[in-house]
Order: structure tokens, then sequence, then C-alpha cells
């Protein structure tokens, strides 16, 4: 029997997924631009000044479960309501920092928990109850969102703390948020409107088995998932947080770096939703091993740059790094959507997630370490490959289905 054809309203939720995750991504990944304007004004070392990023990553795993339980039970209208607030709190705060731990509160715990909360942990579950033949292609242009604000971020940042300094650029930001926090919140429905709420339309059509998280956590398929998200949060901040500050080390003038890592990112587009949809129909497992190899090779080509004559592999490293940004999001978060169906699944992907923000936060503070103490990002960037070869072999030993105890 064909599973039913998502409904137009199922669409039309997946593309306010996509914008509210865009604005609140594109928010977060300004910080790669910030980055350098706080070396510059500060003279803090790269170590130092990936602190607020790593201390973020670390507190959205952390606060993964946390979002995932609240979104079961107070919706995603209300959960975006309350993420742009705190994003917007988070920017009128950080034009004003002046100390370390003030831009580590600001950007690592308020500005990340707001994130969080317009983010994967609260739209996948109410797209997976709302999509099941075509769940990969949904969640693929959910989590393509990511890709498309950090390619939209770096060069507008930049133009932004090159035009006005950083301060403004950061009180713009506040400004814009401030406007956008209830039409984005007015996108999502009503608690008792989403599928598995209260009325929701589609609360007869339970899955088969309704995962809890005890069940789940004593699966190995749990923790082989949790370990697959912090290698592939390992891998991509080893070199991610860090493009702009290689490139410019390595000779680059900035605007075009930021120009080319941008026009990079923004393939992160088509990209995710070409992984995405693939997997529904390769499979899971093959979509993220194509999307693993295309990434460590952009890594290798940034490992052969010498110098600012080297367009070639900046283009390179940039497109094929690019491309695969997030590309493994849609095939891993599709993948635990169908090991663990169920209303507990925000919960349960949320403790997963950990694994994600710890790779992510070490990954994103190890590389500005691994440069202040060698002078070099390739330690690091040597690293990434060594954590995405371990993600892909986690991967592929989920292939086999896994049953309630």
């Amino acid at each position: 029997m064909n599973a039913p054809r998502p409904s137009r309203k199922a669409w039309l939720i997946v593309i306010a997924g996509f914008i509210a995750f865009t604005v609140s991504a594109s928010l977060m990944h300004a910080y790669t631009v910030f980055l350098l304007a706080f070396i510059a004004d500060f003279a803090w070392g790269r170590g130092e000044a990936s602190i607020a990023y790593s201390v973020g990553q670390v507190v959205g795993g952390v606060a993964s479960p946390l979002v995932g339980g609240m979104v079961d039970r107070l919706g995603s209208r209300r959960m975006v309501l309350l993420g742009g607030c705190l994003l917007a709190a988070g920017l009128l705060g950080s034009a004003f920092a002046t100390t370390l731990w003030q831009v580590v509160l600001l950007y690592g715990v308020v500005m990340t928990f707001g994130s969080s909360c317009v983010g994967l942990v609260v739209f996948v579950p109410l797209v997976s109850r709302l999509f099941t033949a075509q769940r990969g292609l949904a969640i693929a242009i959910l989590q393509s969102a990511n890709g498309f604000g950090r390619a939209i971020s770096a060069p507008v940042a930049q133009i932004m703390v090159d035009g006005i300094g950083w301060r403004m650029a950061y009180l713009v930001q506040f400004g814009a948020m401030a406007l956008l926090v209830l039409p984005l919140a007015a996108m999502f429905p009503r608690r008792a409107e989403e599928p598995g709420g209260n009325a929701g339309p589609s609360a007869s059509a339970a899955p088969l088995h309704a995962w809890t998280l005890g069940e789940a956590a004593g699966t190995r398929h749990f923790w082989l998932l949790w370990f697959v998200y912090m290698c592939t949060g390992l891998g991509s901040f080893l070199v991610s947080l860090h493009q702009l500050a290689f490139a410019v080390h390595m000779g680059f003038e900035p605007l075009y770096a930021a120009f080319v890592l941008g026009t990079g990112a923004v393939l992160a587009l088509p990209g995710v939703i070409l992984t995405g949809t693939i997997s529904d129909h390769i499979g899971r497992e093959r979509a993220a091993l194509l999307a693993y190899a295309i990434s460590i090779a952009g890594v290798a080509c940034a490992l052969l740059i010498e110098g600012p004559r080297d367009h070639v592999l900046l283009w390179l490293h940039a497109c094929l790094f690019g491309i695969t940004w997030g590309a493994r999001g849609p095939a891993i978060t599709a993948k635990t959507a169908d090991l663990f169906p169920g209303p507990r699944l925000g919960t349960i992907l949320g403790v997963i997630t950990i694994g994600s923000g710890l790779g992510a936060g070490l990954g994103s503070w190890g590389a500005g370490v691994v440069f202040d103490l060698t002078g070099s990002y390739r330690v690091a960037f040597w690293l990434s490959i060594a954590a995405y070869l371990a993600g892909s072999v986690a991967f592929w030993a989920l292939r086999k289905p896994v049953e309630p105890r």
C-alpha cells in the first residue's frame, strides 16, 4: 500500500520551517565574521575568540533534550516565539559587550538556546508526522536552511562590519529579529492543531510502535546515532568556524574570501535537498557516505592551499565543503525518525543531538587552540577528515532495523 501524499498544508509548514531556520542560522553563523572583529578589537587569541562559539555548540547539544521535551508539550508556534525573543535579546546585549564572559553568555547561552528553539529539534518531529515516503526530502528542505543561512551570513555580516562596525552590525541584526519574531511564530500551527496534538488530525495515524526515550536508549542504534552526530559535528566544525580566518591567514583578502566561502555555502541548499531526496531512494546510509566523501575531498583541497595564488583550490574547498554542509543531516535525522517514530521523537532526537553539540563545540574550540599552538590549521583539518571517516563507519553499521525490546 502506497503512503498517502502529503497535503498542501504540510508543504507550507516545511516552507515556514525553512524560512524560520534560515533566519536563526544566518544570525548564528555570522559569528565567523565577528570572530575576526573580536580578535582585532580585544586582542584575543583565536582559541579565546572561539570559546563563545564552542560553548554555544555544547549548550545547543545539551539543551536539545530540554527543547525536544518542550516542543512535544508546547508546540512549534510557542517555541519559535520564545526562540525569536531570546535571539533578539542576545543580539542587543552583544552590541554592548566589552569582555569575553559577556560574549560567551550572550552568544554561547542566550542566543544558542534561542536558536535551538528555531531549529531542527523543533521542526523535525512536526514534519516527520506529516511525511512518510517523502520524509527524507521534507527534512532535507528544512536542513538546507542551515547551509543557506550560513551562505548569506558571511558576506552580509562582513559588509556590515566593514561599513558600520561590529557593534552597529549587531544592532541592525537585533532590529531585524525584533521585527520578525511575531511573523515567524505566526507561520506555525497552534499546539492543538499540530499532528499528534490535542486535536491533531493525525492523532489516529499513530505509528506501529511509539518509542519512548528509555526504550530507544536501550538499543545499539541509539548510541551509534549519537556517535555519528558527534563525529559529524566534530568533522564539520574543525573547519567551518575558522574557514574565513584560515583563508585570511593564507593571504586572501577578507571580503574576497567571504565571497568565495559564501558562494560555496550557497551550494548547501541544492546539496542538502539532493542528499535528502536520494536517501529516500538509495537508502540513508549510501546517501550519507556520499556526502562524507565529498566533504573529505573539500577538506583535502584546503590542506593543499599554500598561498593567495591558490584561487582554484580555495574555490574547490569552498564548493566541495559547502555543497555537503549539512548534507548528512537529512539522512541522519530521517534515519532517527525511521528508527524511533512516535510522539516522543522530539525528546529522543534532542538527546541524540547532544552528540552533535559536543562534537561541534570541541571542533570549533579545538581548531582555534591548534592554530594558537602550531600557527596552522593543518592538524585541525586532518582531524576533521579522521572524524568524518569514523562517522562513515558508524553510520554504515545502522543498516539493520531495530526492534523494540
